[in-house]
């Protein structure tokens, strides 16, 4: 078996009284991209920070590329490649520019960097915009340019903190194709996401944080099938609501009301949706349990200010 290009032992940091990441473990294979998901405060954006080296855990072991950070914090880096959750490209430069200026933090060769130019940009679709600058360009396309700039140093291994976050859903597939290109291609992938179809449909695992710990870990499907139910019926509609007290409730092994819609959680939506028959201004979905589904089940329906 492959060494784990990334391992992560206890991590566990404070800021004040507050336990931001509370013990958190983890292993990433060669080729494998493993998603980290939970909501707004959980210790998502702390844990890829450490990793990264930029901050420092008050305890536990980080082990990348068989070095240790945060001893060899340098070496690392090198492989690395990173896009963060906010916008970094340089505004006075070109997209060619962006990534030899990039190229160049990394120690690299200027005529190793604008060999390598060409195929970053036809690999963003950005081969058309090399002379524009970053203000000139689209938001899908600037998260395009930050992924290409990532992979200037060829690395090994990808931090990727909310990559997508702002894009509308062209700019969102045509970023998921890319990312499934490198994964295609050995790429290791840690994401950090809002996004449950994003996760559903790139991460070969998931991590689930809340509150600083880890409360669920491992594929998705197996992870849905582990705490749902497989069929859900979302009802909503004048007297909706009413349900929750009634005789169909019974027919759910759990109800979950969220604003004015009710969710049915059954191992079988047959009866149910028989049931609801006799309610015909109310309107119905039937479909499977998804990701979403888990993410409220085990971090709650109610939303999270904090950051």
């Amino acid at each position: 078996m492959q060494p784990y290009l990334l391992s992560v032992r206890n991590l566990t940091k404070r800021y004040g009284p507050s336990l931001a990441v509370d013990g958190v473990s983890f292993d990433i294979a060669p080729g494998e991209c493993l998603g980290v998901i939970g909501p707004n405060g959980a210790g998502k954006t702390t844990t890829i920070r450490m990793c990264l080296g930029l901050t420092a855990p008050d305890a536990g072991e980080i082990t990348a590329l068989g070095l240790q950070m945060p001893r060899d914090v340098l070496a690392i880096k090198e492989q690395l490649g990173v896009v963060s959750q906010f916008d970094t490209l340089d505004p006075d430069f070109t997209c060619a520019e962006n990534l030899l200026v990039y190229g160049r933090y990394f120690g690299m060769r200027r005529a190793d960097i604008e060999a390598r130019i060409p195929r970053l940009l036809e690999f963003a679709a950005l081969t058309h915009k090399a002379d524009a600058k970053p203000g000139e360009l689209s938001g899908g396309m600037k998260r395009r340019l930050s992924l290409a700039r990532a992979l200037v140093n060829e690395p090994r291994l990808l931090l990727l903190d909310e990559p997508t976050t702002g894009l509308d859903p062209q700019a969102r597939h045509l970023m998921w194709e890319r990312l499934q290109l490198l994964l295609q291609q050995g790429k290791s992938i840690l994401l950090t996401t809002h996004f449950m179809d994003e996760a559903e449909r790139l991460c070969s695992r998931l991590l689930v944080l809340d509150h600083g710990r880890k409360i669920a870990e491992g594929r998705p499907r197996d992870l849905i099938a582990q705490h749902l139910e497989p069929d859900v019926v979302e009802v909503y509609g004048n007297g909706a609501l009413a349900l929750v007290d009634s005789p169909l409730k019974a027919l759910a092994a759990r109800v979950e009301v969220s604003g004015e819609t009710v969710f049915f959680y059954t191992q079988s939506a047959k009866p149910l949706l028989e049931g609801l028959a006799a309610h015909p201004q109310l309107r119905t979905l039937h479909r499977p349990a998804n990701l979403e589904d888990l993410f409220l089940k085990l971090t709650g329906r109610q939303i999270r200010e904090d950051a």
